[in-house]
């Protein structure tokens, strides 16, 4: 096992002298009112020497044993008995409940793009954002995870062992029901895995998407997020996505896009069909597809000329 690993993450002796030995063991499962995992607005029921306990400010003060700690170093100069506060609460590495100031890169029940900080037998585990890194299990990962490399991983709960654990195989926490998209739709995507097809990713943080390397005109990596828009809903539930509009809708803004680029550049652009579709994307962050329709209708139109080099302004 690595130096500095217990079974489920990162050991660092204490965070501040006496938490290990002076915080009281908690059940884990006693806590109904604080969500593990994500962010809580607790109340500062008392202070010790090794920082605050807050509690659920929607239930009177009961066992003191129910308060969770805020360590010292994470308490701000300004908290007073009384005070409300928000929080994370995770587990520490003795798996008792704690809390910290300190924002996570993911929180429980959501996807995020992650980097791989260690391996060991039980796993790999995550850097997000707090002293105590996020396992993955090996039975979690959907394909063998290396140090270094990046993967969008979904955090979850573990109902067996009350532990926030987190896994790669992203596509069994998608919705099925796509009901709710429509074509055209503006939407939110994650990139999660590429594939000789293209590039599967998350729409809105909750469907499964399709996007084909046909249709992509800049570089994607696995973690990247970006705007796009539902292309297709197919019979068979499967989501084609693009990085632009589709259909008659996305020539108009596309040639004002144009228009307003030969406007700032004194009426000329060195761009023509033959044109790189980097070079194109570039300088106006577009398809090379694109492009093409939006200046076949600007030509139509008598606002444009097309040169040999270039397109200009009528």
């Amino acid at each position: 096992m690595l130096p500095g690993l217990c079974a489920f993450g990162l050991v660092r002796p204490s965070i501040v002298p006496g938490i290990i030995s002076t915080f009281v063991p908690t059940n884990p499962f006693r806590f109904t009112m604080i969500d593990i995992g994500r962010m809580n607005t607790l109340i500062a029921r008392r202070i010790t020497s090794v920082g605050f306990y807050l509690g659920d400010p929607d239930t009177d003060a009961g066992d003191p044993a129910d308060d969770i700690l805020l360590p010292r170093k994470y308490v701000p100069d300004s908290l007073s008995v009384g005070d409300f506060i928000e929080v994370f609460v995770y587990k520490d590495y003795d798996e008792r409940p704690i809390a910290t100031t300190l924002t996570p890169h993911i929180l429980r029940d959501e996807f995020a793009p992650l980097p791989v900080a260690a391996v060991s037998p039980v796993g790999a585990f995550l850097e997000w954002g707090l002293e105590k890194h996020l396992l993955v299990p090996y039975r979690e990962q959907s394909r063998p995870l290396q140090v270094g490399e990046w993967c969008v991983a979904y955090m979850y709960l573990d109902e067996e062992t009350n532990r926030l654990v987190a896994s790669t195989k992203v596509n069994r926490f998608l919705d099925d029901d796509v009901s709710d998209l429509l074509e055209n739709d503006p939407v939110d995507l994650l990139a999660y895995e590429i594939t000789d097809l293209g590039v599967n990713v998350i729409i809105n943080d909750r469907y499964k998407g399709l996007l084909y390397h046909s249709e992509i005109f800049r570089s994607v990596a696995v973690g990247d997020r970006m705007p796009g828009f539902i292309k297709r809903v197919r019979d068979d539930g499967l989501v084609d996505v693009s990085l632009q509009p589709i259909g008659f809708q996305k020539v108009e803004p596309s040639a004002q896009v144009i228009l307003d680029a030969l406007k700032a550049r004194k009426g000329f652009l060195p761009l023509t069909d033959h044109s790189d579709p980097q070079a194109i994307y570039k300088m106006l962050e577009m398809s090379k597809k694109t492009f093409k329709k939006a200046i076949g209708t600007l030509y139509k139109e008598r606002k444009i000329v097309l040169q040999k080099d270039g397109i200009a302004l009528v």
